[in-house]
């Protein structure tokens, strides 16, 4: 049956914010026992101040939160609760979640797409199959079959059906950037350009399990990857089956503007231009990075979750991009 996302927030927002007034409720109750305990009634406050209660707040804009509850913690917006929805999106495209099975799947060293099936009920019929290379190309337009803006469609498509597949995404677009002046699609890979893995990082406290390679603040090349799925030959796979075909994307793109630029008018030459310098940026900086990633996929790198996060990351430094 179809769903629709705003309708499943609507729902969570209202039992979030139910159970926030409660444990309120709960506390002053508590003061108010304890204070009749200690014969202190009338000398100590009864009322719990909003930045004081610890569980989680929910209102649709940051514009919305009053000046009380500012230095509470738990204190979200419909973007964390869209946030969060495509965080776990992105867990279920590597599999480390799953819409077959409650809890963590994947997340031991090395695993496969063949240890995930070996963890479903059903092998022959999984709900949302995982990337099987491991590896999601985040691009400024659609260019890989496995394309992370792609897949995360396919995603809502499958847990929310496809009748509601529009509104869904306008609803996600709109939590994610209301002022955006684009389709529903392009405001979701903006995010994914921009957005995504500062969101990653922050909830992850700096410990990213999803590394990014990134060529560049011209967006030449970006992908992610599972760092749980990592395997010695992931550098190599990334270079021959995304990075050198997207070289060749550029130099195709390149020789067909500087055709059309031979015949163009005036006003439509001047967008071809704007369009070949940038083009021509990003060539430039996924030349640069080719370079980077094939000296270390020649090395076959290996990696050891027990040594943490910093450690293995810090291996692929030249090639992810900076965790802040």
């Amino acid at each position: 049956m179809a769903t629709l996302i705003k309708d499943k927030y609507e729902a969570h927002k209202a039992e979030v914010n139910e159970r926030f007034e409660q444990l309120r409720a709960n506390e002053e109750e508590l003061n108010r026992i304890f204070a009749r305990i200690y014969n202190m009634e009338g000398e100590v406050p009864i009322e719990v101040e909003d930045k004081y209660v610890s569980v989680a707040r929910i209102f649709d804009t940051a514009e919305e939160i009053p000046e009380s509850y500012k230095g509470n913690r738990y204190v979200r917006t419909r973007r964390d609760e869209i946030v969060s929805l495509i965080s776990y999106a992105v867990g279920c495209m590597f599999g480390r979640y799953s819409l077959d099975v409650d809890g963590l799947v994947l997340a031991d060293q090395g695993d496969t797409v063949a240890n995930y099936l070996a963890k479903m009920p059903d092998p022959e019929h999984v709900t949302f199959m995982p990337d099987e290379d491991n590896i999601l190309p985040i691009t400024d337009d659609e260019y890989f079959d496995d394309d992370i803006v792609a897949r995360l469609i396919d995603f809502v498509r499958v847990a929310y059906g496809e009748e509601t597949l529009e509104e869904n995404l306008r609803f996600m677009a709109d939590s994610l950037d209301p002022t955006a002046n684009c389709d529903a699609r392009a405001t979701i890979r903006a995010y994914f350009l921009k957005d995504f893995y500062a969101d990653h990082c922050k909830t992850y406290k700096k410990r990213p399990i999803y590394w990014l390679f990134d060529s560049g603040k011209k967006n030449g090349f970006k992908c992610l990857v599972y760092m749980h799925r990592y395997q010695p030959d992931l550098l190599a796979r990334i270079r021959t089956d995304y990075v050198l075909p997207h070289q060749e994307r550029y130099r195709t793109r390149l020789g067909y503007l500087d055709d059309q630029m031979q015949v163009a008018a005036a006003r439509q030459k001047a967008q071809l231009t704007k369009e070949r310098k940038r083009i021509e940026a990003q060539a430039a900086e996924i030349a640069k990075y080719e370079e980077k990633i094939h000296h270390l996929a020649d090395q076959m790198i290996k990696i050891d979750l027990d040594d943490g996060v910093n450690v293995n990351y810090a291996k692929f430094a030249d090639v992810l991009a900076k965790v802040k």
